[in-house]
């Protein structure tokens, strides 16, 4: 299996947290460690807002995967001052 062939649950830059751990709070992974030997480790390592800095294994195809473990992607998003937009009033066909 080629290093591209691994199927990797996380990548640098995703926000995370732990279903289990809310202590650690939000984490950003900061490193991704991939292995090109056959068979080798997929690990990636996660700064946490309680500043430490956990690693885990990121290989979907391995039953000890942190996605099965516990940990989860953050998909929400903060559109902050993002202005609202709004839509014109829809017209019947025909009219013009």
């Amino acid at each position: 299996m080629l290093e591209s062939d691994k199927r990797l649950f996380l990548r640098l830059g995703d926000r995370v947290f732990h279903v289990a751990y809310e202590q650690w709070g939000l984490g950003a992974v900061v490193e991704v460690m991939t292995s090109v030997v056959p068979g080798g480790t997929c690990l990636v390592r996660i700064l946490f807002e309680d500043g430490k800095q956990r690693t885990f294994n990121n290989d979907m195809d391995s039953e000890l995967c942190c996605c099965y473990l516990g940990l989860r992607k953050n998909w929400r998003f903060d559109f902050g001052d993002t202005p609202r937009v709004s839509r014109s009033p829809r017209r019947s066909i025909g009219q013009r």
